[in-house]
């Protein structure tokens, strides 16, 4: 066994080295094979975030196993075991495409749709997941809107407003109108306070913000108008409040309310001061800049 074991090595080592003479002689080859090893490696990395946390994690690990047992029983010259875990990984094969036919045939249909390209890490642009974003919050604030359910949601914008974030409890979760809804449902444990939306997230829940002074708004309005006018002050941030009392929705903005606003205007006026604002005056830095670089 061990005289086998020396001659399986040499052979290997022989191999290796006529390979890496040749990759010397052949400069092409070299990065032919740097190449493949990269997409082969990426491609184990992302099926292997893929399969983590789901059923397939466990036998993804059986499967690494046995692969290492049936190579070593190969170099030992275990030869029984050796055909015994080659031929059961060959029908193998064939159980584990039964045992996961759902998820083979879930991502034979993402071929050529966008969750393919989310899978290389190839998202869509900022600008149009922002506006994808602002259409979610306008209909989880008619949403609560419709069950006269209180709620004071927070947009980041350029001045950050970390201090805000870190009052409450921390979520980065994806954005959604059912999680929004859900937020602010009355006693649950997220419903008081605000939720901050920041870098296409729900960063943070049950914060608590400054209250803007009796002598800026008028007396009927509640605490959340309050500290929606009042976080629009200190900060460029866009409050959007919904009263619990009459349901309707307003917008703080540079310290200055925006009373029982319907669903069109909310939607123009946080597309033009979230998405068009900002993108459009990234887009004119960015022309300058090429400009400037070019007449250099």
């Amino acid at each position: 066994m061990i005289d086998n074991f020396w001659v399986k090595l040499n052979e290997y080592q022989n191999r290796v080295v006529g390979y890496l003479d040749t990759l010397y002689q052949n400069p092409i080859k070299l990065i032919m094979l740097i190449l493949d090893i990269s997409i082969v490696l990426f491609l184990a990395y992302k099926l292997l975030k893929l399969a983590k946390d789901t059923r397939a994690w466990q036998l993804l690990k059986g499967i690494i196993l046995l692969i290492i047992v049936t190579w070593i029983s190969s170099i030992l010259g275990l030869n029984i075991l050796n055909y015994i875990l080659t031929s059961f990984m060959t029908y193998g094969v064939l159980i584990l495409i039964v045992i996961f036919q759902p998820e083979l045939r879930r991502a034979l249909e993402q071929l050529g749709t966008s969750k393919l390209t989310r899978f290389f890490g190839i998202d869509k642009d900022l600008e149009t997941k922002t506006k994808e974003n602002i259409y979610k919050i306008v209909i989880a604030a008619l949403e609560l809107s419709k069950n006269k359910i209180g709620a004071l949601i927070v947009l980041e914008r350029d001045i950050k407003i970390k201090d805000i974030i870190n009052t409450g409890i921390l979520m980065k979760s994806e954005i959604s109108p059912q999680l929004l809804v859900n937020i602010f449902e009355p006693k649950t444990p997220l419903h008081d306070g605000a939720v901050v939306i920041s870098e296409n997230q729900i960063t943070a829940a049950a914060c608590m913000l400054p209250l803007a002074s009796d002598k800026d708004i008028a007396k009927e309005l509640g605490t959340r108008h309050r500290a929606g006018i009042g976080i629009s002050k200190e900060s460029d941030a866009i409050a959007i409040i919904v009263s619990e009392e009459t349901g309707k929705i307003s917008i703080a903005k540079d310290g200055t309310l925006i009373a029982d606003v319907k669903e069109e205007a909310l939607k123009k006026i946080l597309i033009k001061n979230v998405v068009t604002d900002r993108f459009v005056a990234e887009k004119k830095q960015h022309k300058i800049k090429l400009f400037k670089s070019k007449n250099k």
